[in-house]
C-alpha cells in the first residue's frame, strides 16, 4: 500500500509538471511574441514567479480541489489514479494538437469521471462543481473585460506620445505584467496538485491503513502532525506545497512551444503595450479567483485577455477561427477527461 501511495503522489507531481509544461505558453507567449524576452529567458522568468507564488497565496484553491469536488470519504487509490490519468492523458493530447486547453478543468473532469463510476452522482459536491463550471465562462470574460479596461486607460494616457518611446516603456512594463501573470498562474494551478496530494493523505484512501501513516508522517512537520492528531481532517502540509510549486516551475522551464505559437502568434498580433494590457487583465482575474478559492483556468483568462486587446484595437484583428477552435477545446475538456478517467478507474479495479 505505501508503495502504491508514493506512486500516486509521484503521478500527481507529474501532472503538476505537465501543467507547467502545458501552460508555459500562457505565461510566456505574449512576452515572447512581442520579443521583449527570448524564449529561454522568458521561461526562466515565468518559472521563478511560478515558484514565488508559494509565499503570496493562501491555499483556498487547494482545499476546493481536495474536498470541494468529490466527497473525500469515497476517495481511494483507484479513484485518484483514474482522475490523474484522465487529466494527464488529456493534457498530453491537447499539447500534441497545439490546443491551449485547461489543465485545471482536465483534473476536475478526471475527478468527476472516476467518482461517478465508483459511487455515482451522490459522491459529487455540487456546490464546488457548479462554482467551477460557472467560472469556465466568467474567467475568460473577466480576462477579456479587464484587458479592454486596462487598454482603454493605457491607450488614452499615451495617445499623443511618441510610438518608439511608448514601445520602450512597455517593453519594461511587460516584464512586470508577465511576472504578475506567472505569479497568478503558480498561485492557482499548483494548488490543484496540492489538493490532490492532500486528498491522498487525508481521504478515504488513508482510513484505517497503517502503511499510509508512515507516508503521511513523512510529509508533515511536528506541528502539522499535532493538527492531524487533534482531528483536523484536511489541510495542506508545507512540504506538499513546496513540492507542487517546484514541480510546476520545472514544467514551465521545459516549455510547451506548440501552444506558445498558437497563443502568441495565431490569435492576434501583439505589441509590447498589447501584451502588457492582456497580461495585466489576466493577472488581476487570477488574483481575484485565487483569493476566492476558485480553481479557474489560467488558459481561459490569458486567452480572454489577448482576445480583449485584439478586439479593442480592431474587431477584425482577432483571428476568430483560431479562437473558435480554442473555445471548442474548452467545451470538451471536462467530458473528455472524465471519460478517460472513468476508463482508467475501471481498468485499475481489474488489477
Amino acid at each position: 500500500m505505501a508503495i502504491w501511495i508514493l506512486f500516486l503522489i509521484a503521478l500527481a507531481l507529474f501532472f503538476d509538471y505537465l501543467n507547467g509544461f502545458h501552460d508555459a505558453a500562457n505565461s510566456v507567449s505574449t512576452v515572447v511574441a512581442t520579443r521583449v524576452l527570448s524564449p529561454r529567458l522568458a521561461v526562466w522568468w515565468a518559472a521563478f514567479f511560478n515558484f514565488a507564488a508559494l509565499f503570496v497565496f493562501h491555499t483556498g484553491v487547494a482545499k476546493t480541489i481536495g474536498s470541494g469536488i468529490v466527497d473525500i470519504s469515497i476517495v481511494d487509490a483507484n479513484l485518484v489514479f483514474g482522475a490523474l490519468m484522465g487529466a494527464c492523458i488529456w493534457n498530453l493530447l491537447t499539447w500534441w494538437w497545439g490546443l491551449p486547453s485547461s489543465s485545471s478543468h482536465a483534473l476536475i473532469g478526471g475527478l468527476i469521471g472516476a467518482a461517478l463510476v465508483k459511487a455515482g452522482p451522490a459522491s459529487l459536491v455540487t456546490s464546488g462543481i457548479l462554482k467551477t463550471v460557472v467560472f469556465i465562462v466568467i474567467a475568460p470574460v473577466m480576462g477579456f473585460v479587464m484587458g479592454i479596461v486596462i487598454a482603454s486607460i493605457v491607450f488614452r494616457i499615451f495617445a499623443h506620445s511618441n510610438p518608439f518611446k511608448v514601445d520602450g516603456i512597455f517593453r519594461k512594463g511587460q516584464l512586470f505584467s508577465a511576472a504578475a501573470y506567472s505569479l497568478g498562474h503558480g498561485g492557482n494551478d499548483a494548488q490543484k496538485t496540492m489538493g490532490m496530494i492532500s486528498m491522498i493523505l487525508f481521504g478515504g484512501i488513508a482510513s484505517g491503513s497503517g502503511d499510509i501513516s508512515m507516508v503521511r508522517d513523512f510529509f508533515m512537520t511536528s506541528s502539522e502532525a499535532a493538527r492531524y492528531a487533534a482531528g483536523e481532517d484536511f489541510f495542506i502540509p508545507i512540504s506538499v506545497a513546496v513540492l507542487c510549486q517546484l514541480a510546476i516551475a520545472l514544467g514551465t522551464l521545459s516549455g510547451g512551444w506548440r501552444i506558445v505559437k498558437t497563443m502568441g502568434q495565431k490569435v492576434t498580433r501583439l505589441k509590447p503595450i498589447d501584451g502588457f494590457c492582456a497580461e495585466s487583465g489576466a493577472a488581476i482575474s487570477l488574483f481575484v479567483s485565487s483569493w476566492l478559492g476558485i480553481p479557474v483556468s489560467t488558459t481561459h483568462t490569458i486567452t480572454g485577455g489577448i482576445v480583449g486587446i485584439g478586439s479593442f484595437k480592431r474587431f477584425s484583428a482577432v483571428r476568430w477561427g483560431v479562437a473558435r477552435k480554442i473555445v471548442w477545446a474548452w467545451v470538451v475538456t471536462i467530458p473528455a477527461s472524465a471519460l478517460i478517467a472513468a476508463a482508467a478507474y475501471w481498468a485499475s479495479t481489474l488489477f
